[in-house]
């Protein structure tokens, strides 16, 4: 079982112990103009506010989230380089809206694909990168909403790559938030782009100038995506960090797009203003007892090693960690092998468990080994 598999149900846990205190806090949460939003902290998936948040709306080109996610894991993957050269069809280079004007042969990298997209929100390069991926819109249409599914984006439907009006192209706030923290979380060096205010193409040829205008003007912000069409009206997805914690603040159908900006600011700054995020570390464990080995004990460790959770300023927290009974080991030991559980309580409130594994292997006795005892044992008392 992977690590990351088995602390997701902690995940949850903590992230269903996390909404039911978000109530508390809500009361004295700002008002915002735009009708759907959510505020969120990125590494625990703590909900700091919310408003309609599930209701599906059209996302325009926050819509590239999830372009720029499966980018990402190409990439870290190896299926694909920055470096690689990405082709232009007639299909990419016929795409209205935001686009960087690409023409039908030209090629551009990766690496400029990426730039295009995220900071000048191109449905031309999102469209080339989709075809370079999938082979096809369509297939990456299907990945994308494949890819959703595994987010647990309950209430999302794509129904293209660039996020330009088209019927049932659907998504919530909610849902672009577990989107754009996979992003952040998973994928890091995608700040590089989105925190980019100006850059160029085409050997400085072409300017590109970032839509999110809160570079310029949030402190700690690291992107994310802008995006506004006739239907959708005007949609962000804002993230920003402070003193080791990041937040996602979505914003969607904001009557203008001032309102967005200002929306997102605000929930933003009420999330650094009363919230802090804290690591927990677990306490030592007990050796656990080996029978038919070549030690009599062997020490455990914990797996996690510690819990990090966002709690309200001004708040006294603290973490225990109960082991749970053991039982005793047969030799042979293997290292990293379970041999508990640990209980993670936050007060009375059981947030998850972890695993307690062996810190080293521990060999099953032979005669040979016992014989060497023995004669040890002999030569000392001699």
């Amino acid at each position: 079982m992977s690590f990351r598999t088995f602390v997701s149900p902690i995940f949850a846990l903590i992230a269903a112990f996390c909404l039911a205190t978000t109530a508390l806090a809500a009361s004295v949460a700002p008002e915002i103009s735009a009708p759907s939003a959510i505020l969120m902290e990125t590494s625990t998936g703590r909900v700091l506010y919310e408003k309609k948040a599930d209701t599906p709306l059209p996302p325009a080109s926050v819509t590239k989230i999830m372009t720029i996610l499966l980018i990402a894991e190409a990439v870290d993957s190896g299926r694909i380089t920055l470096g690689d050269a990405v082709p232009v069809s007639e299909v990419a280079a016929s795409m209205g809206g935001s686009q960087v004007y690409l023409e039908v042969g030209e090629e551009l990298s990766v690496r400029d694909m990426l730039k295009a997209i995220v900071i000048a929100s191109g449905n031309d390069a999102a469209t080339a990168m989709a075809e370079y991926i999938a082979g096809s819109t369509e297939g990456f249409v299907s990945m994308m909403n494949r890819r959703a599914g595994e987010l647990g984006m309950e209430h999302t439907v794509f129904k293209n790559c660039h996020g330009l009006d088209t019927e049932g192209h659907l998504t919530t706030a909610r849902d672009i938030a577990l989107m754009s923290i996979e992003l952040l979380e998973r994928h890091p060096w995608i700040t590089e782009y989105s925190t980019t205010w100006m850059d160029s193409l085409r050997d400085g040829a072409f300017q590109l100038a970032n839509t999110n205008k809160l570079l310029r003007s949030y402190h700690g912000a690291t992107g994310l995506k802008t995006g506004s069409t006739g239907l959708a009206k005007y949609c962000l997805s804002a993230s920003a960090q402070r003193d080791g914690m990041q937040l996602v603040a979505v914003v969607m159908a904001a009557p203008s797009t001032a309102d967005r900006f200002q929306s997102a600011a605000k929930l933003l700054d009420f999330g650094f203003a009363n919230y802090k995020k804290e690591t927990f570390p677990i306490p030592p464990l007990s050796p656990a007892a080996v029978q038919r080995g070549t030690e009599e004990a062997v020490d455990t460790v914990c797996v996690p090693d510690s819990i990090t959770l966002v709690t309200e300023k001004g708040e006294t927290r603290s973490v225990t960690a109960t082991p749970l009974p053991q039982e005793i080991l047969i030799a042979p030991v293997e290292e990293g092998q379970t041999v508990g559980e640990v209980i993670f309580r936050l007060g009375e409130k059981e947030l998850g468990r972890g695993r307690i594994v062996t810190a080293r292997a521990v060999p099953r006795r032979t005669l040979f080994w016992q014989m060497l005892r023995y004669l040890e044992r002999l030569t000392m008392a001699a």
